[in-house]
């Protein structure tokens, strides 16, 4: 799926209810004086059409109308070239993870008020420089004043749930520190085992069969974080100054050197990272796959 460097979340239906009207039969009295007609109370509002509805929430179809503006205005300007129906796609999914995470913010006792979206608003007018140029802003990015304050405040609950499931990844886990050779051929993954159960030096051999720019040096790590879960289940095996036998993976023939294991060990920013955007993908699907969606467009 093609990414796109913006914030943004996603929606489903078109519903409309009509009122009939009720029509009465007067009696006549005896003084054959004509009935009053009956008082009509005001007409009914038409409810606005929707895109989608979340656990029963609805996402207005213009809602969804101009969240598709704004993908295309991004794709645009990023060289991304998307079809009708990614777009169409993109769209519903953004502003449905956004309702979601939304929805679960305000379940766990969350809430944005007036004064927190007009502060937010204070903040874009001023980074922006001027009343002026916040409304021209918000023509060029498809919203009037209602519709932004609207989306900025489920936006603030959105991103309070976001943060929440990022903030439950720990700061540290158990690491071990690896090298490894890795070679094409069997043969001479066999022939290196034998040479460290003989005593030959790790780092010797490193420089004999691999041209590894590094070493071999797999650096600190986590389970779960390589994408050979073979390697981790191997390493993590290992004590320090131990080496494995030949594991084998779609890349080739391994062998590796475990030099330290850290029970505690604070996390990399880009191994956080990346376990922070598996538990936000896993919460999305667990929700998704929980909540009642309805998609309301063709």
């Amino acid at each position: 799926m093609v990414k796109l460097k913006r914030n943004a979340f996603f929606f489903l239906a078109l519903a409309v209810l009509s009122a009939g009207l009720l029509s009465a039969c007067g009696l006549f009295a005896p003084s054959a004086t004509p009935t009053p007609e009956p008082t009509q109370g005001p007409p009914t509002p038409t409810p606005e059409p929707l895109a989608a509805r979340v656990n029963g929430e609805g996402i207005l179809l213009a809602e969804y109308n101009a969240e598709l503006l704004r993908l295309q205005d991004a794709a645009a300007a990023q060289g991304v070239s998307l079809t009708p129906e990614e777009l169409r796609q993109k769209t519903l999914d953004e502003l449905i993870i956004e309702v979601l995470l939304a929805q679960k913010a305000a379940a766990n006792g969350f809430s944005v008020s007036d004064g927190d979206v007009q502060a937010r608003i204070d903040s874009l007018v001023s980074q922006l420089g001027s009343p002026q140029a916040f409304t021209d802003w918000l023509v060029k990015n498809h919203y009037d004043e209602t519709t932004f304050r609207a989306r900025l405040k489920r936006q603030l609950l959105a991103m309070h749930q976001r943060d929440a499931v990022l903030a439950s990844i720990p700061e540290t886990m158990e690491q071990v520190h690896a090298y490894q050779i890795l070679v094409l051929d069997e043969a001479s993954a066999n022939q290196i085992v034998r040479r460290l159960d003989s005593g030959a030096d790790f780092a010797s051999l490193v420089s004999l069969y691999s041209n590894s720019p590094t070493g071999g040096d797999l650096g600190w790590f986590p389970r779960g974080y390589l994408y050979k879960k073979e390697i981790e289940d191997a390493a993590f095996a290992l004590q320090p100054g131990q080496h494995s036998g030949v594991i084998q993976t779609d890349y080739g023939y391994h062998v590796l050197l475990v030099t330290e294991r850290d029970p505690n060990r604070p996390l990399s920013p880009a191994a956080r990272r990346a376990f922070q955007e598996t538990a936000l993908k896993d919460w999305i699907e667990q929700q998704r796959s929980q909540a009642v969606i309805e998609i309301l467009i063709p």
